[in-house]
């Protein structure tokens, strides 16, 4: 067995999670959850480098014990400290953990103030009205989390992209290499990007005799397997992730792939306008009475059906269809469209490499431009920057930007928006950056109006350019801000500043609904990664594709401007003119 870089991360979050609900040590929380992050964002895999012998960067400085930690997790999927420490606590606190919302000071509170241990008691404590009365807790909030400790006791868990497309890879490159395997393709929520996904599906196309199925139970992680036909099966990886894979004849292939790539209504639909001109769907194709149309590839399906090719992201059942027959579907953005990326840390901040290296690494990947957000002094998760260190960056970044070709590192903060709106950096400081981007980390649970207000009144800032990750929402842990989106869509309209979406996989934030609303009102989306080191650039792919299930174009999205052009955009935005820009 070799744990996936997703199960040593798990592993990591775990740890650090409990270490926190005992109340272990504050550094060494720290590490695991920044080791955690590191391993996640390697773009090789963590138990080849190990076994190789090779340095791990992202180990480097986080304690002795860690290259071992992850050497034990890589060789048996866990490890002997998250054993211990899932003894000295009860076994339903990781459940309540996992809870959108919570953490593991939440956790502690209702644990010590309400002896809540299980889902089950969370649930009925939330009934009886009991969760409001602990430090830390709304009504509202109670509500929320009693709708989330429901959901969860009813439905099975979900997983980030980031979780869910290692282990796919890893089966499609295993299935692919098999004789008589044609093609493998990912299937299902996960190549339609959902933010997060209940399970992997997989369709193959094998000629007859080819030990497909026996391939795919037999491959590396699988706990247990659930179901094993040769047409179709399915199994249980390490960590949880169900994998589903279909094979089919390779005269199928198209026809199996878009059945199993779309949403059930978009697939419906397309049935349906398939029998109004005489025809059907079945699972091998589309056909006239005995007659075979189509079905080795999908763009064969639509063509037949007299649509063009529709994109897995689209296939919601959103108004693609009707925009299909009337030749208005939109040129999705791609990851080559990007030109840069607004919105990072630097090793001066809390993230690991220099400006250097994060401008180097960036020019690698052939953006043009990246600006640099360390946070302000006020954010209390992040080594934040008073006005003194912010204005010694700027300096540093005009003598980089004097040395470096083929790119430019344009000045910039992630400045905390303040409860109240007002931005936490003086006038003066901001005025002196090519752009501000601004952000809320604390008071995430005030009413709706209170929370929406608070927004506008920081976007009406005369230095206010992107509000970054405007909902704050968190994956599988976090839920979203209360806020009335459509007004505050409007309202950066009527500002003319613009909105993020942020690419951690944990965060896809704006959602796709959101992006959609942007582009209906002519709000331009910033695709930005928040790295933290040089490997977190590859989370693009991740924006990118939340980007395409909001329908974006490029000429939707900021950052797909090259320099010249972005530049008098973010000018605006600082209350510049055109000339200023120019004379700078």
């Amino acid at each position: 067995m070799s744990a996936s870089n997703a199960e040593v991360t798990a592993v990591f979050n775990e740890i650090a999670d409990l270490l926190e609900i005992i109340g272990g040590n504050a550094f060494r929380v720290r590490c695991y959850r920044t080791a955690a992050r590191a391993v996640a964002d390697m773009s090789g895999a963590i138990g080849e480098a190990l076994a190789a012998g090779d340095d791990v960067p992202p180990l480097r400085g986080l304690g002795k014990d860690l290259p071992g930690r992850a050497a034990e997790v890589v060789a048996t999927g866990t490890c002997s400290l998250l054993h211990e420490l899932r003894g000295m606590v009860p076994p339903g606190i990781t459940s309540i953990l996992h809870l959108p919302g919570m953490g593991p000071r939440r956790v502690q509170a209702l644990r010590s103030t309400l002896g809540i241990s299980t889902l089950e008691q969370l649930r009925d404590a939330a009934l009886g009205e009991r969760v409001r009365m602990v430090r830390g807790f709304s009504p509202d909030g109670e509500r929320r989390l009693l709708e989330a400790v429901v959901a969860r006791l009813q439905h099975e868990r979900r997983y980030t992209l980031a979780e869910a497309d290692p282990a796919a890879q890893a089966l499609v490159e295993r299935l692919r290499t098999l004789g008589g395997v044609e093609q493998v393709a990912v299937a299902g929520s996960l190549r339609r990007r959902r933010d997060t996904v209940a399970n992997v599906d997989l369709v193959a196309a094998a000629a007859p005799g080819a030990l497909v199925m026996e391939r795919f139970v037999t491959s590396p992680g699988v706990e247990r397997v659930l179901a094993e036909s040769p047409a179709r099966s399915g199994i249980q990886l390490a960590g949880g992730l169900q994998a589903r894979l279909q094979v089919v004849a390779p005269p199928a292939f198209g026809m199996a792939l878009l059945a199993a790539s779309s949403a059930r209504p978009h697939f419906e639909k397309l049935r349906a306008l398939a029998a109004q001109g005489g025809l059907a769907l079945r699972g091998d194709g589309l056909y006239r009475g005995r007659r075979r149309l189509a079905g080795d590839t999908e763009a064969s399906v639509y063509a037949a059906l007299g649509l063009p090719f529709i994109e897995p992201e689209l296939r919601e059942d959103l108004g693609e269809l009707d925009a299909a027959q009337a030749g208005r579907l939109p040129r999705l953005v791609q990851l080559g469209d990007l030109r840069g990326d607004l919105h990072m840390h630097t090793s001066a901040g809390d993230g690991q490499h220099s400006i250097l290296m994060m401008a180097e690494a960036a020019r690698a990947r052939g953006l043009e431009y990246i600006a640099i957000t360390e946070h302000s002094h006020g954010v209390v998760l992040g080594r934040g920057f008073s006005p003194g260190q912010l204005s010694r960056q700027i300096d540093a970044i005009d003598e980089i930007n004097e040395s470096l070709d083929g790119i430019t590192v344009l000045k910039s903060v992630e400045v905390e928006i303040l409860p109240d709106g007002r931005l936490d950096l003086p006038d003066s400081i901001l005025a002196r950056l090519d752009l501000v981007v601004a952000s809320a980390h604390e008071q995430l649970d005030m009413a709706r109006e209170q929370q929406t207000a608070r927004l506008q009144r920081a976007m009406d800032h005369p230095c206010f350019s992107i509000l970054a990750h405007p909902t704050t929402r968190l994956l599988e842990e976090r839920l979203a801000m209360d806020v009335d989106m459509p007004r505050l869509v409007r309202h950066a309209r009527e500002r003319g500043c613009f909105l993020e979406l942020n690419s951690h996989p944990s965060r896809l934030d704006l959602d796709d609904r959101a992006c959609r609303m942007a582009r209906d009102e002519g709000v331009l989306v910033s695709i930005a990664t928040d790295s933290h080191s040089t490997a977190e650039f590859d989370r693009l792919r991740y924006g990118i594709g939340q980007a395409r299930r909001g329908w974006l174009e490029a000429r939707d999205v900021l950052n797909s401007r090259p320099l010249a052009e972005l530049r008098p955009l973010l000018a605006a935005t600082m209350g510049r003119t055109a000339s200023e820009v120019v004379a700078a």
